[in-house]
């Protein structure tokens, strides 16, 4: 089925993009929640308001979190952790722990929606992109290491899956994260995610 959609979604498009998607996505989970409107003839002619709207809103967004994006953009978190013989941790650590720690470091605040990643369970170092608009994803690096081992001794980079695939992310309503006092470390100290199941012929 085709959607307008109302509001960005990660991975999907931007307000105001008709989009095909997989029928039981668009009528169970994209419409419901607001995301997107079916694509009837009166749709297609809001399309074009729509865009134009999300497209300011957008621009407003983009320079409000610029600083925001530039303190994160390549910085490091480090985790000291317990771990077994292969690697593996003694638990894991999840979107929740980024988030705090970047709190901790940067004094900023984001939300859960907007580190969306697999817990992490064997020790390495890790790409995590941080999402606050459509156009700006800052990417930090995490680092899992055993407690007693120097960070530096995770050589190995991962790309951190995804939460989940059927995750949506919505990213105009970032304006939420907090960019007061925001505070810049050394690096050495350290809108929803969508992806469609099935496209529907």
């Amino acid at each position: 089925m085709k959607v307008l959609l109302i509001k960005d979604v990660y991975k999907l498009g931007r307000a105001g993009e008709i989009k095909k998607v997989a029928a039981g996505y668009g009528r169970n989970y994209l419409i419901p929640q607001g995301f997107a409107l079916p694509a009837t003839p009166g749709a297609f002619q809001q399309a074009e308001r729509i865009k134009v709207k999300a497209t300011e809103r957008r621009a407003a967004l983009n320079e409000e979190l610029g600083d925001v994006a530039e303190v994160l953009d390549g910085k490091k978190l480090t985790f000291a952790v317990k771990a077994g013989e292969t690697g593996r941790l003694y638990g894991s650590v999840s979107d929740d722990d980024i988030i705090e720690a970047i709190q901790a470091n940067f004094e900023i605040e984001l939300e859960k929606r907007q580190v969306e990643t697999e817990p992490i369970r064997q020790l390495g170092t890790y790409k995590v992109p941080i999402h606050l608009t459509m156009d700006l994803m800052p990417e930090i690096t995490v680092i899992v290491h055993r407690e007693g081992e120097a960070p530096e001794d995770q050589e190995e980079t991962k790309e951190a899956m995804p939460e989940n695939a059927e995750t949506t992310t919505v990213l105009e309503d970032s304006d939420s994260i907090a960019i007061e006092n925001v505070g810049i470390v050394e690096e050495s100290v350290e809108e929803t995610e969508a992806e469609e199941s099935a496209e529907a012929e």
